[in-house]
């Protein structure tokens, strides 16, 4: 019996170490902040980690773990939402370090484009992400969600228009010749 445990401890910890630089980039989009975004992988592995035999059966293991980290991090940010996402004073945050790896880390206008993101609304930020940073699709991302594809169609929409109205990230994409 304890080769058992020792097998999905061990089949857990290949996932969460396979996993874990791809739930950083997706938890620091949805919390804007690195040492929140720790803390939100680790909980949602955590919650992962007790239900693992539920989620390494279940057909697609990585959109399960994604949801339950869309579901912690709404459920932890619920009350303190608008504050959250748009902080009046953003001195206190600590930015990402870049990683010379990470595509979105070589964008010059990085900041501009975190700080954008962090204004949008939770369920347009978590549309926009899903959709363009995890490049899920229409389905899997209602699904990661929670709600309808129309739901997501609208939400990604909405998100990406406000983000097209934000004169840095404009600058930028014309400063970069794609106007």
């Amino acid at each position: 019996m304890g080769d058992g445990k020792q097998e999905r401890d061990e089949e857990f910890r290949t996932f969460m170490v396979g996993r874990w630089p791809r739930l950083m980039r997706t938890a620091f989009l949805l919390t804007g902040e690195r040492h929140a975004a720790e803390d939100l992988v680790q909980s949602t592995l955590e919650r992962v980690y007790t239900a693992w035999r539920k989620v390494s059966a279940a057909d697609d293991p990585e959109a399960y773990v994604r949801r339950v980290m869309i579901n912690t991090h709404a459920r932890r940010h619920r009350r303190r939402l608008k504050e959250f996402l748009a902080p009046s004073n953003d001195s206190g945050l600590v930015r990402e370090e870049a990683d010379s790896e990470d595509g979105i880390a070589r964008a010059d206008d990085r900041g501009a484009l975190l700080d954008a993101l962090a204004r949008l609304p939770a369920r347009q930020r978590e549309a926009v992400v899903l959709r363009y940073w995890e490049d899920l699709t229409e389905t899997q991302t209602a699904r990661a969600m929670g709600c309808s594809v129309g739901t997501v169609k609208s939400n990604t929409a909405k998100g990406i228009a406000k983000l097209r109205a934000v004169p840095a990230l404009t600058d930028t994409v014309t400063r970069g010749g794609r106007a």
